[in-house]
């Protein structure tokens, strides 16, 4: 549905400087099968306007095109890492057997033979988790800078907004498998133990000057983290903030809070989620509202829970408790264990309730 141009005042929410731009979509038709769909419609949710984006086939203009293709080469290397980390299997035999017969040289080289490659898989993901900040970073650079409000970026750049967006798929899902795969901290443990008693022993390690002990230190933190990717933007958006203090930090809030409106339109309005060409969108869409609300959580001084917060969090809980369980439990445990708000005495027992 749209609203003519003549009855937006009417909507509070309602905030576009480019009159003449709406008038002329009104008049050329309000379901215009474009990369975006705009949704001009007053709800009793007074939040900012909420967009239809096309996820599956947006594409850069001119303007986007540099940010673009800095932040595409490292979304084609995601879907690797995410490839790589599914067929993770670990050294769990040859470490168990190398740990029961500790006297045995040829058990222990073989478990330390089987590790120092896999090792070499966990040091790629934690150096990929350093690119994937960089590329937050150019894309909320690109989303919130003056004198353009977040919602004319988010209107206008859809295919930078389907990149963040595509980030934030890739961060749930990393997650998702590394928390269900208790080998790679088995893995990586044993490496740490066997690394410092080879160094102890005066026994040259070969592996080492892949991960060395400093940078296994680091990554001994990341991987210590039960959602590491997640930790990762959370800092990362946090860093943007801090490190842009020229920026009303409401430019990213705004950001993040209209995203999550994106969302959630698409996934509770049946007209627009029958658009998606595939099922796996709905999925997508799923996972990117939850990201988003966890970095506006991390981001904003009270959190996404508050009564004060632009987020509509009773709807979007109401929309992933719609999905089939099994596929939105993970979701549900990301909004419950790693956002940062949830507990304070400022967030809405109402939506503790829904959560729990």
């Amino acid at each position: 549905m749209c609203v003519p141009v003549g009855t937006r005042k009417s909507c509070p929410a309602f905030r576009l400087s480019d009159r003449a731009s709406v008038s002329q979509r009104w008049q050329t038709g309000c379901l215009n099968m474009g990369n975006l769909l705009k949704v001009l419609t007053c709800t009793d949710f007074e939040q900012g306007p909420n967009f239809f984006l096309d996820f599956e086939n947006a594409q850069p203009t001119e303007s986007e095109r540099r940010v673009w293709e800095q932040v595409n080469v490292v979304l084609k290397d995601a879907r690797g890492v995410s490839d790589d980390l599914q067929a993770y299997k670990g050294a769990g035999a040859e470490i168990r057997e190398a740990i029961q017969n500790p006297m045995d040289e040829s058990l222990q080289e073989r478990a330390w033979g089987a590790v120092v490659p896999l090792v070499g898989k966990l040091k790629k993901f934690y150096e990929f988790s350093q690119r994937l900040e960089a590329a937050l970073h150019s894309l909320l650079g690109a989303l919130t800078c003056m004198p353009d409000s977040p919602t004319q970026h988010l209107e206008r750049e859809q295919a930078l907004a389907k990149q963040f967006a595509e980030i934030l798929h890739f961060t749930l899902r990393f997650d998702e498998l590394k928390m269900t795969n208790p080998a790679i901290q088995n893995d990586f443990s044993y490496y740490r133990r066997t690394l410092n008693r080879m160094r102890i022993n005066n026994i040259p390690a070969e592996g080492e000057n892949d991960v060395n002990n400093e940078l296994a230190n680091r990554m001994s933190l990341f991987y210590a983290e039960a959602t590491p990717m997640l930790k990762t933007l959370s800092d990362a958006t946090t860093k943007f903030v801090s490190d842009n203090k020229n920026l009303p930090i409401e430019n990213t809030t705004d950001c993040l809070s209209t995203m999550a409106s994106v969302c959630k339109v698409m996934l509770e309005t049946p007209e627009y989620r029958s658009r998606f060409a595939s099922e796996e969108t709905a999925s997508f869409c799923l996972r990117v509202m939850v990201g988003v609300i966890i970095l506006y959580d991390y981001v904003h001084p009270v959190g996404a829970f508050a009564k004060s917060s632009k987020i509509d969090m009773k709807g979007c809980i109401k929309v992933l408790k719609e999905q089939p369980a099994n596929s939105v439990e993970g979701l549900l445990n990301a909004l419950r264990y790693t956002t940062k708000h949830l507990n304070d005495d400022t967030a809405s027992k109402q939506i503790k309730t829904l959560l729990q």
